[in-house]
């Protein structure tokens, strides 16, 4: 984009909905740098833009389609969404990894806040459809004897970066895990756990078929937001580990069906969470 101060509001939005069909997000911050406008104006554009449809409003900024039915986000637009939720989480689903387990772990990028938390814990064996975490994992084994051996399942790749299908799928559906930490789309009293892509939906059934325990990690904005296909009912859920944001209400909702609601305290409480600078 270039800066114009000239710019009617149409085109100004147009040029964001560009950026984010080219990033899958934007920054407030940027916006107001690159279309020479104040803060409040591109606010307003993307209120505007929220209340169409189009993009979903996130602290610090705003990502694409991210709740509608049929809409995949990549991994690299997820990463900046509701960061601190994240780590709180990550933490607190660490604590569910006994030492010398073997461990499945999900796509998504709150599997992978998990996943940076589990290269200390000893003896683990990691089997993952993800390949940042896949990456991840093998990266810190070169620096650490501690870290985790690491089985990648195989399979086609999403735009979330994750394996799925038939290869992905017989090959889970042959193991048998300890604890499943798991991330979703979405996830609702009415429709479960959803994802928007029908062959990782399958594929994360394969995973939930082969645990013995299974934790869903997902922030307070995951739910009521309902993906194209469910793949678990919240009665499946061992653990459902998510962050203080959730209102009372709907932990009362979750704590009804799941078998333990973790609630994850940030240790960054002010709230300021930003898409990645």
């Amino acid at each position: 984009m270039v800066a114009d101060q000239g710019l009617l509001a149409h085109q100004r939005r147009a040029l964001i909905m560009e950026a984010i069909r080219r990033d899958g997000a934007v920054r407030v911050s940027e916006l107001v740098e690159q279309l020479g406008v104040s803060d409040m104006t591109v606010r307003r554009d993307l209120d505007a833009l929220a209340r169409s449809g189009d993009v979903e409003k996130v602290h610090g900024g705003a990502v694409g389609l991210v709740g509608r039915t049929g809409d995949e986000v990549g991994f690299a637009a997820k990463s900046g969404l509701e960061p601190s939720a994240k780590r709180a989480i990550a933490e607190a689903a660490a604590l569910l990894v006994t030492p010398g387990s073997v461990v499945a772990l999900g796509g998504g990028t709150t599997v992978h806040a998990v996943a940076t938390r589990l290269v200390n814990i000893p003896g683990l064996t990691v089997v993952t459809n993800s390949l940042p975490i896949a990456q991840l994992l093998e990266s810190e084994g070169v620096k650490s004897p501690t870290s985790p051996s690491v089985l990648l399942t195989g399979g086609a790749p999403t735009p979330s970066q994750v394996l799925v299908g038939p290869l992905a799928d017989m090959v889970i559906g042959s193991l048998h895990v300890d604890l499943l930490i798991l991330g979703t789309h979405g996830a609702s009293g009415r429709a479960g756990l959803t994802t928007p892509n029908l062959a990782e939906a399958q594929t994360n059934r394969a995973l939930i078929g082969c645990a013995r325990r299974v934790a869903v990690v997902a922030d307070h904005t995951k739910w009521g937001v309902t993906g194209l296909s469910s793949f678990a009912g919240l009665h499946e859920v061992d653990y459902f580990v998510t962050d203080a944001g959730l209102t009372t209400e709907d932990r009362s909702a979750l704590a009804e069906v799941v078998g333990e609601l973790v609630i994850a305290e940030a240790a960054d409480a002010s709230g300021t969470d930003a898409l990645p600078g």
